[in-house]
């Protein structure tokens, strides 16, 4: 059963930055919803039509109207009421721009019939914090009428006391959604554009024989710029630990960090017995990002004393994953690609396999170090271990992160009951 209100199903989008708008754009793709709510929370420029020129221009993807058709049409827009709010015509779908109420608990979606919201704006990640939290939670949505919100970013507790929430869960399509219970999750994180590609680059592995033995992994992601770095120098905030994040975007490689391994946990529980390591490299780049992963297997042999995961072995993996379980989700690819390639490629990650690769070794222990752990022999044994480089492409913008949070929303708008 879907979630509707007289009907019409309508979704509401807090912010309308990066992944704010382009959650627009994939709704007015996709067309799942009758209607859109977008709360900006105050003017944008001087006039509605600064505000139309936001919501169909984009830097990355060109305009609204190729986006959705190419160069065969146009987008039509109308404005169909300007007041205190906006009501707009856009192709065809009802879209109403709210701007008069900032905080979460003060934006009116009982009013709006909105029943599922997205906050994108980054600022209300803690679900422990409550409604009537100074500055704003995520919990102000429920106070404002909606019954899930869907933070588009990972949780981020400020008292490291506690737990989330029994009514909090991370979820990613394709990964864990079906774990989604409308009963009891009204608070909800879709973790990050990082973790959401790497769960799908690591879950094949997992589900193999195999690799399923890992025992220890890292990932560097070649990540592209966001708007949280400085186009240009700046002095860093008082008692700032981290100088490079202000360092400008535009002419520097810049070391950075990823929350994406501890996210990984949430998802896949079964990484917390590995020891995952992940951090992250800015580049000055628009979108699409690369994550680099190391992993090292205890794995067989063959009858020919021969490694069993060789890079042959790791893409059969993966292209039996791309048109299986994770269609649509995971894709594979031999070509030589370069990051523009991948610029709206709508997966969650394009496994590069012209560069995944794999060398086995032994590790070699003597009599006394069996003997230490409690087992009797004369003789040294050597046990086969597999180090592999796998190599996954992102469109960490609308490609592979929205593209995903937008079949989380319809999931979870088609089940909550």
């Amino acid at each position: 059963m879907s979630a509707s209100v007289n009907g019409k199903r309508l979704l509401g989008i807090n912010g309308l930055g990066r992944i704010g708008k382009l959650t627009l754009w994939n709704y007015l793709y996709r067309r799942h919803f009758d209607g859109i709510v977008v709360n900006m929370g105050r003017e944008v420029g001087r006039s509605v039509d600064d505000l139309l020129q936001v919501i169909e221009t984009d830097s990355t993807y060109g305009s609204l109207g190729k986006f959705l058709y190419g160069h065969s049409r146009k987008c039509e827009i109308k404005v169909l009421e300007e007041s205190t709010n906006v009501l707009l015509d856009l192709d065809g779908m009802m879209v109403k721009i709210l701007r008069e109420a900032r905080n979460p608990k003060d934006i009116n979606w009982r009013r709006e019939g909105v029943r599922l919201v997205i906050d994108t704006t980054g600022q209300f990640l803690d679900p422990t914090a409550p409604a009537d939290f100074k500055g704003g939670s995520l919990r102000g949505h429920l106070e404002g009428g909606a019954e899930k919100v869907i933070a588009s970013a990972p949780f981020k507790i400020r008292d490291k006391s506690l737990s989330a929430p029994d009514d909090s869960i991370c979820l990613i399509y394709g990964i864990n959604h079906t774990d989604f219970d409308p009963t009891r999750h009204h608070v909800i994180s879709a973790a990050s554009c990082t973790t959401t590609g790497l769960a799908h680059l690591i879950k094949p592995l997992l589900e193999t024989g195999a690799t399923s033995k890992i025992l220890t992994a890292s990932m560097s992601t070649i990540h592209a710029a966001t708007n949280t770095q400085n186009v240009l120098d700046a002095p860093p905030k008082t008692s700032a630990s981290d100088l490079r994040k202000n360092r400008s975007v535009l002419n520097n490689i810049i070391l950075s960090t990823t929350g994406s391994a501890k996210a990984l946990e949430q998802v896949l529980p079964q990484i917390r017995q590995v020891g995952f390591m992940a951090d992250s490299v800015r580049i000055p780049t628009s979108t699409v990002s690369l994550i680099m992963l190391n992993v090292t297997f205890h794995t067989p042999l063959d009858s020919a004393g021969q490694p069993v995961v060789t890079q042959s072995f790791l893409n059969d993996i993966y292209r039996k994953a791309a048109a299986g379980a994770q269609k649509g989700l995971l894709v594979f690819s031999e070509r030589q690609n370069v990051s523009t390639d991948l610029i709206g490629e709508r997966a969650a990650v394009v496994v590069e396999g012209h560069e995944n690769h794999a060398r086995t070794g032994f590790i070699t222990l003597q009599p006394e170090t069996l003997l230490a752990a409690g087992v009797e022999s004369d003789k040294e044994v050597q046990i086969p271990v597999t180090h592999a480089k796998l190599f996954g492409w992102y469109d960490n913008e609308f490609g592979s992160y929205v593209n995903c949070m937008g079949e989380l929303a319809a999931y979870l708008d088609k089940n909550m009951g």
